[in-house]
């Protein structure tokens, strides 16, 4: 087993499809030139596509082929820099303060070097963009900022300058540069559009949901147990499903939990009694199910069955 290693100088696309294969992930030539590309050049990697297709999984595989640590910062609304970079631990500021208090130490003169050591940076709390940037290790860790989409306009002008120049200042310490900057990879999956300011600072890559030969591929590798044809079975039935215009259809991660569904139940040759026994692995919303179910599910068997 190897140590960590700086994945960065990895020399070619195929280089980066086999590492990425040995964590058990497949990624296509598209998706593995996009990865190359942003590690050899030193870029973010900004990944678009539909939940479910892989795209966290892509910081994750880096993580562990490099062997740095992995830092996520998940975006929601309202997420401001308390928590995304950094805030100041007030309750043991508040103990240290009560501290020189019972020491007797007076006030007047000494007040000002009071105030320095509360925003010592033993106080400070590093949120996940910080902590990115103050690795002194050599292996680079994989700062993975997860659903940017999710986040506000502001912050995401605030991320852009961060990654400019991979620094932040915290006012009452100053700067913070990273000495080894990080592996950035930015998921979205585009629930608004993502500025081209930030677009135009990362590679980018719209991440699709696999073909049917590269899904069975995925079954086969994170579900070895799953019999062949029954993976087969619930790639085929995953891409149907994806053409019918439903409100969330099934991600990798679905077609993963319902072929391991199918197979705790003891089905090997899915019909339309499993089918509908286990949907609800697959179809996580009512109205989808519903519409699958006027459909029938003995129909959708039958056109595995080819009649």
């Amino acid at each position: 087993m190897t140590g960590p290693i700086d994945i960065r100088a990895v020399d070619s696309v195929d280089g980066v499809v086999s590492a990425l294969a040995a964590q058990d992930y497949l990624a296509d030539e598209g998706l593995a030139t996009a990865i190359f590309l942003a590690l050899r050049l030193r870029r973010p990697l900004l990944l678009e596509g539909e939940a479910g297709v892989g795209k966290t999984e892509v910081a994750r595989a880096l993580a562990i082929w490099s062997g740095g640590e992995l830092i996520r910062l998940q975006c929601y609304e309202g997420l401001d820099a308390s928590q995304a970079v950094y805030e100041w631990d007030y309750s043991r500021q508040l103990l240290h303060l009560r501290a020189v208090e019972a020491a007797g130490v007076a006030a007047g003169s000494e007040v000002s070097e009071i105030t320095d050591e509360l925003y010592a940076e033993r106080f400070l709390v590093r949120r996940p963009l910080l902590r990115s940037l103050s690795s002194v290790d050599s292996i680079p860790p994989v700062l993975l900022i997860d659903e940017v989409d999710r986040a506000d306009d502001e912050f995401e002008a605030f991320l852009l300058e961060i990654l400019s120049d991979y620094a932040i200042t915290v006012p009452e310490l100053g700067t913070f540069r990273a000495e080894v900057p990080p592996i950035v990879v930015i998921t979205s999956n585009r629930t608004r559009d993502v500025h081209d300011a930030l677009k135009r600072r990362c590679f980018y890559h719209w991440v699709q949901h696999p073909s049917v030969e590269r899904e069975v591929e995925i079954l086969r590798v994170r579900a070895p147990h799953v019999p062949a044809a029954l993976a087969r079975d619930v790639a085929v039935v995953a891409a149907e499903l994806r053409d019918m215009g439903l409100y969330k259809p099934p991600g990798v991660a679905e077609t993963l939990d319902w072929a391991e569904a199918l197979v705790l139940v003891g089905v090997d040759d899915l019909d339309a009694a499993a089918f509908e026994t286990t949907i609800g692995t697959l179809l996580k919303y009512r109205e989808d199910q519903d519409r699958l179910r006027s459909r029938g599910f003995g129909d959708m068997v039958g056109q595995l069955r080819g009649g």
